[in-house]
């Protein structure tokens, strides 16, 4: 599935879970990519890709944009690191779970480049695009664990935001990331504006506006103090800048 839609996450509950119920003797999770297992030259990607599994044994070994391996010629070092990952989960079967993940099309062209691969990996999880309700369902969760709330008027922004961010999304598309990006910078400007403040109140201190989550750019010209759009002015802006 695309980026940002909890493949790792997942990935590490399950091997929680499976070391809970013994399949797993540790149930950690080893992130790796291409860089992680491929060296540059012949014969030391290898033993890096080796080291990999030794830590991964006991739990599970996750490796994100797996296709990267395929992706070279006959010569290129992702081969030798595909074929030592089989040597691995076929001499340690019992020990070790490997999880690939990527873009759905492209990990389908990489299961299908190897017949080891096919034979081995069966199981699937399809992630899809979160969509704009739960885009927002994700926001609130992170502005409420930080102690943050969204006025009305920000809170009807944001989902009109959210909405144009789905409807416009391409394959690079963040899906969280996107949500945290967000989040992230809107926090940064609700500092700087409550910096501003002699004497804040707890309220001012908790409280995101519509102006904390817009881009400089679409904030429009400063007003006064806690000044606030109104809410058909705000939608009337919104909409324009769709």
């Amino acid at each position: 599935g695309p980026p940002g839609t909890g493949k790792t996450t997942v990935a590490r509950l399950l091997a929680g879970i499976y070391a809970a119920i013994g399949v797993l003797s540790r149930g950690q999770l080893i992130e790796v990519d291409r860089a992680g297992l491929c060296a540059g030259y012949v014969g030391q990607t290898a033993l890096k890709t080796q080291e990999v599994i030794q830590s991964a044994l006991g739990g599970v070994l996750f490796i994100d944009e797996a296709y990267s391996l395929a992706s070279g010629g006959e010569n290129d070092f992702g081969r030798e690191a595909i074929e030592t990952i089989l040597k691995g989960m076929e001499d340690n079967r019992d020990d070790l779970v490997v999880i690939v993940a990527g873009y759905s099309g492209r990990m389908e062209e990489f299961i299908n480049s190897n017949p080891g691969l096919e034979s081995r990996f069966n199981k699937y999880f399809f992630f899809q695009d979160y969509d704009a309700g739960q885009l927002m369902e994700i926001f609130q969760s992170m502005c409420q664990k930080n102690g943050y709330q969204l006025t009305p008027e920000a809170e009807r922004w944001a989902r009109a935001d959210f909405q144009t961010l789905y409807d416009h999304r391409d394959e690079n598309f963040g899906n969280a990331r996107e949500v945290r990006n967000l989040f992230e910078k809107a926090v940064a400007r609700h500092s700087d504006r409550v910096a501003q403040l002699e004497a804040p109140t707890r309220e001012q201190l908790m409280e995101l506006l519509p102006g904390d989550l817009k881009e400089p750019e679409e904030a429009g010209p400063a007003g006064s103090e806690g000044e606030n759009p109104k809410p058909d002015e705000e939608e009337a802006e919104h909409e324009n800048r769709i």
